[in-house]
C-alpha cells in the first residue's frame, strides 16, 4: 500500500512538471527567491526549493524589514512609529483585539490616526476578523496590516 502511495505521488509530481513552463512564480519573498532569482526556471522543483528556502530561512524578517525582495505594506509603509509599534507589541495587540478592546488597541487607533467617533466601530470590525487578521501565529508586520487593511477598508 505504501509503495502504491509512494508511486502515486510520484506520478503526480512528473505529471506537474509537464505545466511547468507555465508555472508562476508564486514562492513568495526571501532568501529562496533571492539565492535562485537567476536560476529559478519555472519548474515545480525549483519553486519547491526557493518556499523551502524562503519558509526555512528568515522570511518573516524580510516582509517585516522589507527586504530579500519583500516589501512593506503598501498602505502604511511610511508610518515608522506604526511600524516599531506592531511590531514590538504584536502579541498584546492580538489578545486586545480578540477581546474588543485595551490599551494597545487605543494605541493602534491613534497611531492609524483613526476619528475618536469611529474607534468604537473600528475596533469591533477588527474583533469580528480576528482569525481574518491574524493568520497563523508567526504573522509579520506588513501580512497583518495588509489584512487589518482588507477587513477594515482603510487607506
Amino acid at each position: 500500500m505504501k509503495k502504491q502511495a509512494v508511486f502515486t505521488l510520484a506520478l503526480l509530481m512528473f505529471a506537474s512538471t509537464a505545466f511547468a513552463a507555465s508555472a508562476r512564480q508564486n514562492t513568495g519573498c526571501g532568501l529562496g527567491t533571492v539565492l535562485w532569482k537567476n536560476k529559478a526556471d519555472g519548474s515545480s522543483l525549483s519553486q519547491a526549493l526557493q518556499a523551502t528556502t524562503n519558509g526555512m530561512a528568515s522570511q518573516t524578517f524580510a516582509i517585516t524589514s522589507g527586504t530579500m525582495d519583500c516589501s512593506e505594506p503598501a498602505h502604511f509603509a511610511n508610518n515608522e512609529r506604526l511600524k516599531e509599534f506592531v511590531v514590538a507589541n504584536m502579541d498584546n495587540l492580538a489578545k486586545d483585539i480578540a477581546v474588543g478592546n485595551g490599551e494597545s488597541l487605543n494605541t493602534f487607533n491613534e497611531l492609524l490616526q483613526i476619528p475618536t467617533n469611529e474607534r468604537g466601530e473600528f475596533a469591533l470590525k477588527l474583533h469580528n476578523s480576528f482569525d481574518n487578521i491574524f493568520t497563523h501565529d508567526k504573522i509579520a508586520y506588513a501580512e497583518m496590516m495588509n489584512n487589518v487593511v482588507a477587513v477594515t477598508a482603510i487607506r
